[in-house]
């Protein structure tokens, strides 16, 4: 034998062995593809679950801006009896602490536990539109596993469904582990993203709250303090 026939063999064997191996290469798509149907409730729980907490972390750090100086200036200004100008600072200040303040200073000459409690109320009021649709990502956190699980059950369904009509080959076989593991996969993968999401977002809003509260009880002792 020839050292070019030699050659030739093994040109003919590498080409042969890439071409399995690219035979034998999975993409991500082909993947979600073998999830089936079911991949489209989960497909729709992923883009609600980036939305949601997308949509809630613009809003919860725009209420989280806040002014360092804001309830200094308030307190010089209550303590120097000149409330008409606190009032126009808060209502120029955006902002959940702001508002709560604004809304206190509407009731000065009120009973102080009159003026506690509709600060209270003004406040719960922020807090329900810092939590606004936030019980989604919760949901989806809950419903995304149970998705995958019935794509386990319906990859179960597939694959006995082959036996019986095909035999046991692999090819019928792997059709319906591909759509049990898949679904069971992403599912599993997007409920624990959405539970981190629910659970970082509903920290965020307690430490808005945290300020809040701090801001109230500022507020209410700046009203015991002697005017000047």
């Amino acid at each position: 034998m020839s050292l070019l026939s030699i050659l030739l063999q093994v040109d003919t064997v590498a080409t042969a062995a890439d071409a399995v191996t690219k035979k034998e290469e999975i993409s991500l798509w082909y993947l979600l593809m073998q999830g089936g149907v079911l991949m489209v409730p989960l497909l729709i729980c992923s883009i609600l679950m980036v939305y949601v907490f997308a949509e809630r972390l613009m809003a919860i750090k725009r209420a989280s801006s806040f002014d360092p100086t804001f309830m200094s200036r308030i307190r010089e200004h209550v303590t120097d009896g000149n409330l008409q100008a606190a009032k126009s600072l808060a209502k120029n200040t955006s902002g959940p602490i702001a508002r709560m303040i604004d809304k206190g200073l509407s009731r000065i000459g009120k009973p102080i536990d009159h003026i506690e409690k509709s600060m209270e109320n003004a406040g719960k009021l922020e807090v329900y539109q810092l939590e606004k649709n936030l019980s989604m990502l919760s949901t989806i956190a809950g419903i995304a596993p149970m998705f995958g699980f019935l794509g386990t059950i319906a990859g179960m369904i597939i694959l006995f469904f082959n036996i019986q009509h095909q035999g046991f080959s692999i090819e019928g076989i792997a059709s319906g582990i591909y759509t049990k593991m898949v679904t069971s996969a992403v599912g599993l993968i997007i409920g624990l993203l959405a539970y981190v999401a629910y659970n970082y977002l509903n920290a965020q809003i307690n430490k808005s709250v945290n300020r809040m509260e701090s801001a109230a009880v500022e507020f209410l002792d700046i009203l015991h303090e002697p005017a000047k």
